[in-house]
């Protein structure tokens, strides 16, 4: 495919020309994604609540640079490129649309019949495809033409729609880009993630499960006395069928209770400095907490020495997953699901609807330049449907909203 991937064993050679040339291919990678326009349009792209609705609360592009500095020093702990997990983090929500995963829901439903659309293969195809920076000899786009390594280490659900080890609406890769996702995992045993994606994971989960109860104490969406008060049955019940369906409602709520007895959660908030200091002080110990217990499970299991690619995998606790799937449960049941934001998700639904019908039916006036190029090309229905699909997913919060302003009204 014309990329510059090495080998995919160690991510060290034993040669010291061929490592230090390994530690410069993985640091271009990192260079290419910071610099890549798709991680700037997530400053404008929601994460739990829309940008601009709080000067506290964070965007698509805070989470991620917050995932990349748990996940650069965790990964490095275990003995893998910093580099190449520090671009996976960077990049792991890059192919998110605008309204985050509400909006990913109505591109899935318009997308149903030539692939689906989904955040994570939305990603592998902007970053080998989709991206400006490197082209083939054929003068097609090679995206950002990032290394074997670090495109496989993003790869979070490495399989096709349907085709998971489990369950899940979750995938990795769209039909059209299935011959480079057959390069990134040429050697690998199908279905089965690098240790770095599983750094990048858990980075991922461990960051948004914190920061987004954090979020919605600081913002006022939830009051932590609650968490000290109330019957928590309810979260309890959403971490059971959203999160961890296979823990039961015994382990999730004796995993509440270790959170509320381990003195990190917050029994009020005003406000204050104080109180601002106290919950940043629950960021940090929770954090620290999911890191290193997962750490020492990985290294009980595997030993000491350096830890990459497919040479261990991740240890994850049942007791450590519980409890950072009650927290998530917990900014689900405050913020997420709450009237006025079911609401709010309701109307961004019809935004996302409406600016495909708008770019399919004007597509030549429309479109992006790079999208129209990719539109006049495209060989039959389905394809232009793709590029639609493409555009809309490209576009950020403000200018949805903006666009279906100008069109749609």
């Amino acid at each position: 495919m014309g990329y510059q991937g090495r080998d995919r064993e160690r991510w060290v050679a034993e040669d010291p020309a061929q490592k230090r040339a390994d530690r410069d291919d993985f640091a271009r990678d990192r260079a290419r994604v910071v610099h890549s326009s798709s991680l700037r349009r997530l400053a404008a792209k929601t994460q739990v609540l829309a940008p601009g609705h709080d000067d506290f609360v964070r965007n698509r592009l805070t989470h991620s640079l917050e995932v990349a500095q748990i996940g650069r020093e965790f990964g490095a702990a275990l003995g893998c490129s910093a580099d190449v997990v520090d671009t996976a983090c960077l990049s792991h929500d890059l192919g998110h649309p605008p309204f985050g995963h509400n909006g990913e829901t109505v591109l899935d439903e318009i997308a149903s019949d030539i692939g689906g659309f989904e955040g994570n293969a939305q990603t592998l195809r902007l970053l080998t495809r989709l991206e400006a920076k490197r082209a083939h000899a054929d003068g097609t786009s090679a995206g950002l033409n990032l290394t074997r390594a670090s495109l496989d280490a993003t790869t979070k659900y490495p399989w096709g729609r349907g085709d998971g080890p489990y369950e899940t609406r979750k995938f990795g890769v769209y039909p059209s880009d299935l011959p480079v996702f057959a390069w990134i995992r040429e050697g690998a045993e199908p279905r089965n993630r690098c240790l770095e994606a599983e750094v990048m994971d858990w980075s991922d989960d461990v960051a948004y499960s914190v920061h987004d109860v954090e979020d919605a104490i600081a913002s006022g969406w939830m009051d932590p006395r609650a968490l000290h008060s109330r019957d928590m049955a309810d979260v309890i019940d959403v971490a059971g069928r959203t999160y961890a369906p296979d823990l039961g409602a015994d382990a999730l709520g004796a995993a509440l209770e270790r959170l509320l007895a381990s003195g990190a959660m917050p029994t009020a908030y005003d406000g204050s400095r104080g109180d601002l200091a106290r919950l940043k002080d629950m960021t940090s110990r929770l954090i620290g907490h999911f890191v290193l217990v997962v750490e020492q499970a990985t290294r009980e299991r595997h030993g000491p020495g350096e830890l990459c690619r497919f040479e261990a995998d991740l240890v994850v606790p049942d007791d450590t997953r519980a409890e950072c799937s009650v927290l998530k449960a917990i900014a689900n049941h405050f913020v997420m699901t709450t009237e006025e934001r079911l609401s709010v998700m309701s109307g961004q639904r019809d935004v996302v609807r409406a600016l495909v019908e708008a770019y399919a039916g004007s597509p030549e006036e429309r479109l992006d330049a790079a999208f129209r190029a990719d539109h006049a090309t495209a060989s039959d229905d389905g394809e232009r449907l793709r590029v639609v699909v493409d555009q809309v997913a490209s576009l950020t919060d403000v200018r949805a909203l903006a666009l279906h302003s100008q069109w749609c009204r």
